[in-house]
Formats: structure tokens, C-alpha cells, sequence
């Protein structure tokens, strides 16, 4: 077995050991067949990030990136995150849905470089600690070894954008947040970044954007190539599982195909 599977089957066995029986093993079977899926796709490869160290374990990340059809260097690069919360893996089974349905059916179109990063929390999970709140962590001055791996990453790859996805108590809507770097600009001339129709027939709510950029990613600004943008879907608490994931789905992918649009039309301004 290669030394990249060896990795990937060591987060499965921290999903099979560690959460909550019924949602760890799910989690244990699906990277382990998402991570054979991507064997035999020509678009989505599996390649764990790390490693990284915890308590004297060392640890991985899994990792997925999708390659759209005449990928290249100038293609669109966006990351997705989700599991920041061990304690709810929601998140982290609905983005490994996405990438398994894009091995199966690459129809995103031309010219797109995805990394899909579905569980963040490893180091919680393996250890089994309480909530540790990564969502909020600044990316710049983390402590945390799965956000210092990330980092890293973000800095080498260049994305165009981030897109987290969280699972909230407070809210019975998809709450959206939209926030960019000092001088980026996310606007085209009649080409909407994202609006309502791409979360039909979800709820969603508007959450506006503070001024201050303390926590995530884009608190990396300043050792960024590309003036980034930041997407943050809170998905209701309440929401069962299967429709949690076909909401997720449903709209990540709109929210891709809009923005790919809009990186082609600004290529060709």
C-alpha cells in the first residue's frame, strides 16, 4: 500500500475510534471509499496534508483536489473547509459528499483547481477534547498545528477564495457572510457574486461583515498572493443529516459555477 494511503487509512482509523460511534464510523467508511474513488477518477485526487503533531502523535489532514478539464496556471483556486467541531461532523460528511459526486460527475466545467479540506478538527478528535473553537482562531497567530498546517498551504497555493462551512445552534436559516481583503474586489459588471437564487429552496439569511478581520484565513492577508475573498455558510443545527448535505451541495456547487463565471469574464476584461 503507497505511503499516501497509509496516511489517508490513519484519519480513517481516527474517525473509526474516536467520535461518536455511529458518526465515526460513517465518517471512517467514507473517506475510506472516497479515498479509493479517487484512485480511479482523471479529476479528483486524495492526498493527506501533513503531517502535523499533536501530543506526541502525528497526524494528517485529509486533503482532496478537484481538476477540472484544462486546469492551468491561471485556473481558479478555491478551498473548502468544514469539521471544525469534532463534537458535530455534519459538516465534514456533507463536503465529502460533494467531492464524491464530483469524482462521479465532473461537470463543474473547465478551468478549476479545487482543495477540499472536510475535517479539520483531527488532533480534537483523536484526543478527544472539547470543542476548541478553530472557527474563530486567527490563521496568523494559531497555536493550533491543523490551522499552522493550513497556513502554510494557503500561502504556497494562492487561492482566489476560502469557503468555510460551519453548523450553528442559533440559527433555522443558512446564514452567509461575505468578506474580502483590504482592495479586493469581488464585483463584475452584471455578474452578481452570489445571491439568493444559488441557496433556493434553502432559507437563507445576510449576515454582514465586519470591518476587522480577526479570525480565519484572510487574517493571512498580508503573505497572500491574490487579494482573497472569504465565504462562510452557517447551516441550521436542527437540519437532519441528508438534508443538511443536499443543502451543502446544492449550494457550493451554484456558488462555484457563479464565481468560475465571474473569474472567466474578469480573465477577458
Amino acid at each position: 500500500m503507497s505511503t499516501i494511503s497509509n496516511r489517508f487509512d490513519s484519519v480513517a482509523n481516527i474517525a473509526a475510534t474516536a467520535a461518536a460511534p455511529s458518526a465515526s464510523q460513517e465518517l471512517s467508511d467514507r473517506l475510506r471509499a472516497l479515498y479509493s474513488l479517487s484512485q480511479r477518477s482523471n479529476y479528483v485526487f486524495g492526498s493527506p496534508l501533513g503531517p502535523l503533531y499533536h501530543q506526541a502523535r502525528t497526524l494528517s489532514l485529509p486533503r482532496f483536489v478537484y481538476f477540472g478539464p484544462h486546469t492551468h496556471d491561471e485556473s481558479l483556486r478555491l478551498a473548502f473547509y468544514a469539521g471544525f467541531d469534532h463534537g458535530d461532523l455534519r459538516s465534514t460528511l456533507a463536503l465529502v459528499d460533494l467531492v464524491e459526486r464530483l469524482a462521479i460527475n465532473p461537470d463543474l466545467g473547465q478551468g478549476l483547481n479545487l482543495s477540499f479540506f472536510p475535517l479539520l478538527d483531527v488532533a480534537g478528535l483523536f484526543h478527544g477534547e472539547n470543542a476548541r473553537d478553530l472557527d474563530r482562531e486567527s490563521w496568523a497567530r494559531t497555536s493550533s498545528p491543523e490551522l499552522m498546517l493550513l497556513q502554510k498551504d494557503a500561502r504556497s497555493r494562492g487561492y482566489h477564495g476560502f469557503v468555510r462551512v460551519l453548523t450553528d445552534s442559533g440559527t433555522d436559516e443558512v446564514s452567509v457572510s461575505l468578506r474580502a481583503q483590504t482592495g479586493a474586489d469581488i464585483t463584475t459588471p452584471g455578474i452578481e457574486f452570489v445571491s439568493s437564487e444559488d441557496f433556493d429552496p434553502f432559507p437563507v439569511r445576510w449576515e454582514s461583515a465586519g470591518a476587522l478581520i480577526n479570525d480565519g484565513p484572510l487574517t493571512l492577508s498580508d503573505d497572500l498572493p491574490f487579494n482573497a475573498f472569504e465565504l462562510t455558510l452557517r447551516v441550521p443545527a436542527a437540519w437532519a443529516g441528508d438534508f443538511y448535505r443536499e443543502a451543502v451541495f446544492s449550494i457550493l456547487r451554484r456558488v462555484i459555477l457563479r464565481y468560475r463565471t465571474l473569474h472567466a469574464f474578469a480573465q477577458h476584461l
